[in-house]
């Protein structure tokens, strides 16, 4: 009847003044939205600081911000020439090559040319000092069939021949590159044979994300510990890796292991005269125990 239907409507009333607006907005678990809300485009580490400042684009997997909601144009330049402006470039992907040192060199002489410049057997680079950049080719294919640029890091010797190399892709160019890798070096098989962690995530994700709705109560996990449910876990991995397959591969022949770190490592770049003095302040070195 007209009496009951306005009667809903003014219990309804009363109860939204309860709480404040942000209250009755906020979501039961943030987390589990939030990685609801990766499913197509992962968010990067900074992403809820760029999603109220500039407009949001998703590209290669991932939702970028690509341009500033006001004119903050003067800011940027004035503290790349006199403060310190920093980037977030964790959308590119890190491909992770560990193995003895000959080895590695060995056969990725195949895809790079020292007539470009640097290659990964530069000195500087090499000692784990400096990091280098250079353009990938097909396996003995140069000067043709170019893969595309890359930067890559060696992990500073140990005094073991096994050695650790980081390289870095776009992720546009990551799987031409990363099949470019696992050929040269015969790495075809999963060195781990396991369900990968974003979908373990998603499975506990549906199950929170169901919620029962009724007028009057509250929305509740539906979960069979009840209040002991396990928080959900934010998700690892990035928009080129498919979460059904392996991330890590070995060869059994060569040794070598090639892994995908992408989103695992996080980059971010520096750029103006204090990014030095930012960073002393910022990161405190660790002291050394020698056992």
């Amino acid at each position: 009847s007209k009496k009951q239907a306005e009667k809903a409507v003014h219990q309804k009333k009363e109860q939204s003044k309860t709480k404040c607006r942000k209250a009755r907005r906020r979501h039961i678990n943030l987390v589990a939205e939030f990685n609801h809300r990766q499913k197509k485009n992962i968010w990067l580490e900074t992403h809820i600081w760029h999603a109220k400042r500039f407009h949001m684009v998703k590209k290669w997997g991932y939702c970028l911000g690509n341009s500033p909601t006001e004119k903050s144009y003067r800011a940027c330049y004035r503290a790349m020439t006199k403060h310190c402006l920093l980037q977030d470039l964790s959308y590119y992907c890190c491909l992770e090559l560990k193995g003895k040192e000959n080895e590695l060199l060995k056969q990725l002489a195949r895809i790079c040319s020292i007539d470009t410049g640097l290659t990964f057997q530069e000195a500087c680079c090499l000692s784990g000092r400096f990091e280098g950049s250079l353009n990938l080719y097909r396996a003995d294919h140069y000067p043709e069939d170019m893969l595309g640029p890359v930067t890559f890091i060696w992990k500073p010797r140990d005094g073991s021949e096994d050695r650790q190399l980081w390289i870095w892709v776009h992720p546009a160019l990551k799987q031409d590159i990363l099949r470019e890798l696992k050929a040269i070096f015969q790495c075809s098989e999963p060195e781990e044979i396991c369900v990968t962690e974003p979908v373990t995530i998603s499975m506990q994700e549906e199950k929170q994300v169901e919620v029962v709705t009724s007028l009057g109560s509250k929305r509740k996990k539906e979960d069979k510990e009840g209040e002991k449910a396990v928080p959900v876990k934010k998700i690892i991995g990035d928009g080129t890796r498919d979460p059904f397959q392996s991330y890590s591969w070995i060869s059994r022949t060569t040794g070598i292991t090639i892994s995908d770190r992408s989103m695992e490592i996080l980059r971010y770049r520096l750029i103006g005269p204090l990014s030095h003095s930012v960073l002393t302040e910022a990161l405190k070195a660790a002291s050394v125990q020698t056992v």
